[in-house]
C-alpha cells in the first residue's frame, strides 16, 4: 500500500475518457490548492497516480468494473475531470465579471451526458465562441451527470467539470 509522503495530499476525482471512468484518490503536492482547475496548470504529471481506484470500461455493452490499489493513468488520455462532492473549492470565475452570460448545454463526453452551463461573451454565440476559443480545458458549471449504459447511477451533481472541448459534442435545446 502506498505511504502518503508528509508532501502530499489526496482528493476524490473523477476522470472520464472515450471508454472509461476512474473514480479514485488523485495524489498532489500539499501545495495544490486548487485540484477542480489543476488540470490547467503547467503542474499537471504525465500520469496521474490515484489510490483506491474503480475504473468502468465500457465497450460493447454494459460497464465492467476494475479495481486497484494505485493506478497510473495518462493526462493525455482525459476528456474530463471533477473533485467529488462536497468541494469548497472557489469556481474559476468572478460573476461580476461584465459581458459574460451563463449558456445551457449537454455535452457527451464518452458514453456520459453531462448537463450543465457555460460561459461565454454576451456579443457572440455558443458556435462561434467554440470556433474561437484556444483552451485546452473548458469549464462547465452546476454539472448533472448521467450515463445511459449505467442506469442504476443516480445523477451526480457537480460544481465544476473541467473539459476537454476538443473530445466532446456540445448539445444545445
Amino acid at each position: 500500500m502506498y505511504i502518503l509522503r508528509p508532501d502530499e495530499k489526496t482528493t476524490p476525482v473523477m476522470l472520464y475518457t472515450e471508454e472509461s471512468v476512474v473514480r479514485g484518490e488523485v495524489v498532489t503536492k500539499e501545495v495544490v490548492h486548487r485540484i477542480n482547475i489543476w488540470l490547467r496548470t503547467d503542474g499537471v504529471p504525465k500520469y496521474m497516480h490515484l489510490l483506491n481506484a474503480q475504473v468502468v470500461l465500457f465497450g460493447g455493452g454494459s460497464g465492467r468494473t476494475l479495481s486497484y490499489p494505485q493506478i497510473y493513468f495518462p493526462s493525455a488520455e482525459l476528456i474530463a475531470f471533477h473533485t467529488l462532492p462536497p468541494t469548497d473549492e472557489p469556481l474559476d470565475y468572478d460573476p461580476t465579471e461584465a459581458n459574460r452570460m451563463m449558456v445551457d448545454v449537454d455535452m457527451i463526453v464518452g458514453t456520459f451526458v453531462m448537463k450543465g452551463r457555460i460561459r461565454i461573451s454576451t456579443q457572440t454565440e455558443v458556435g462561434v465562441s467554440l470556433e474561437m476559443a484556444r483552451v485546452a480545458w473548458t469549464s462547465l458549471y452546476d454539472a448533472t451527470i448521467t450515463n445511459p449504459y449505467l442506469p442504476q447511477m443516480p445523477p451526480l451533481h457537480v460544481p465544476l467539470v473541467l473539459v476537454n472541448p476538443a473530445h466532446v459534442a456540445f448539445g444545445l435545446s
